[in-house]
């Protein structure tokens, strides 16, 4: 991906003033997905608490959990 697309989709996100903080939201967004970063790792690469990315994270409509499929379905059983 060009600097210039990555600065195009960056610049859309409302949360964050500057542009670099918008683009490591989105590279964080993506480690956390992926299972690479810790929460605690990507608040503090933010320069967040993690309750606080986890609120971001909420209200964006981001479902971010470490537990796979079946230990969700087995949490919202009990």
């Amino acid at each position: 991906m060009n600097q210039e697309l990555t600065q195009a989709i960056a610049s859309e996100i409302q949360l964050f003033q500057n542009l670099e903080q918008k683009e490591n939201f989105l590279f964080l967004l993506g480690a956390l997905t992926a299972k690479v970063i810790s929460l605690k790792k990507a608040a503090e690469v933010m320069q967040l608490e993690p309750a606080e990315l986890l609120k971001i994270l909420d209200l964006m409509g981001v479902e971010f959990s470490y537990l796979c499929e079946e230990d969700v379905a087995l949490e919202k059983s009990w």
